[in-house]
């Protein structure tokens, strides 16, 4: 062996005296059987010489690596990143790591190459389990990522496809409900892209209390509520509530009315969806319909590694609409 190269498996082999395919198995963590002598000889020839396990060459031996793939549709997104605190949890508790790639959906629907090249890329590394909480537009949409090992879903109950359900549409008439209860009839809704199943259960849970209420539609993100929320008031348009699809949006929404030197909460009510953990150093502080983001997370984690055949481990998540200051009660 060349003293300054690397030491490879072969050098492993002929050290420990067994044959490349022993000694492989003894240390990639095949599920064929190395006599334990064998295995001990192989394992003190890798430390004697120092040599490092592929975790490549593993994932190939086992069939899958120790890593978790997870999917978000926007990293830099504080909803994402609260699911993504739960699954590494989760996966710590399981002796396993994480991966996470960000994949929105308004790129891939410029380029439907980013796409295959993500699944194939996965495919390749051979996870335990995917994790997907990046939206489709339709069921159909989730055929591409459904040959993936042990894919879960966060969001819609897709048929066929492990998933861990939110109630969007019971949530949001659930928010409708109680803005009403406060007094508010007239709703305009900051909506991301509404081909999104996210997207278009929660538009379609709060219509089904506030029939009637404008839909104005911007980019899944702060910035895009706040430019649609700017663009509305410059029209002339003084809506009595807004309701944003999600609380980053509406963080934006709540951003536009200052900057027409409004008050939000006072001259226009602001409601919003998932109760991210930077909605505490919002003012005023936002109503909103609290989900266990951390939670989900785990769960999702849970499901994907579990051996069950149900395609769920409970019932879908139900969020909890919480009334604060910047919908104070008109009547």
């Amino acid at each position: 062996m060349n003293q300054n190269a690397a030491p490879t498996l072969s050098d492993v082999a002929a050290h420990a005296g067994v044959s490349l395919a022993t000694a492989s198995r003894a240390l990639n963590g095949s599920t064929r059987q190395v006599r334990p002598d064998l295995k001990t000889r192989v394992l003190a020839s890798a430390a004697a010489l120092g040599y490092s396990v592929n975790s490549q060459a593993q994932a190939v031996a086992k069939g899958t690596s120790s890593t978790v793939a997870l999917v978000v549709g926007d990293i830099a997104d504080p909803y994402f990143s609260s699911i993504a605190a739960g699954v590494v949890r989760g996966a710590r508790e399981h002796g396993l790591s994480v991966t996470l790639t960000g994949l929105e959906a308004s790129a891939v629907q410029e380029d439907s190459g980013q796409e295959a090249a993500l699944i194939a890329a996965l495919r390749a590394q051979r996870p335990r389990a995917v994790i997907v909480a990046a939206g489709r537009e339709t069921d159909a949409g989730w055929e591409a990522f459904s040959h993936l090992n042990a894919l879960t879903v966060i969001g819609p109950d897709v048929p066929g496809i492990r998933s861990v359900a939110v109630a969007n549409r019971d949530g949001a008439a659930a928010l409708a409900t109680g803005l009403r209860g406060l007094g508010y009839s007239d709703f305009t809704i900051v909506a991301g892209d509404v081909r999104l199943s996210t997207v278009s259960e929660r538009i379609g849970g709060f219509l089904s209390v506030a029939p009637g209420s404008r839909i104005v539609e911007g980019a899944f993100s702060r910035d895009g509520g706040h430019r649609a929320m700017a663009e509305l008031l410059a029209a002339g348009a003084r809506p009595e509530c807004v309701f944003a699809v999600t609380d980053v949006m509406a963080i934006g929404v709540v951003g536009a009315i200052k900057d027409a030197g409004l008050t939000p909460g006072e001259d226009i009510a602001v409601a919003g969806f998932d109760d991210v953990p930077i909605l505490r150093d919002l003012t005023p502080r936002l109503t909103t319909v609290a989900l266990p983001l951390e939670e989900i997370g785990e769960r999702a984690l849970a499901l994907a590694v579990s051996d069950v055949s149900d395609l769920r481990l409970s019932e879908p998540i139900v969020g909890e609409v919480r009334i604060r200051e910047s919908t104070p009660r008109t009547a």
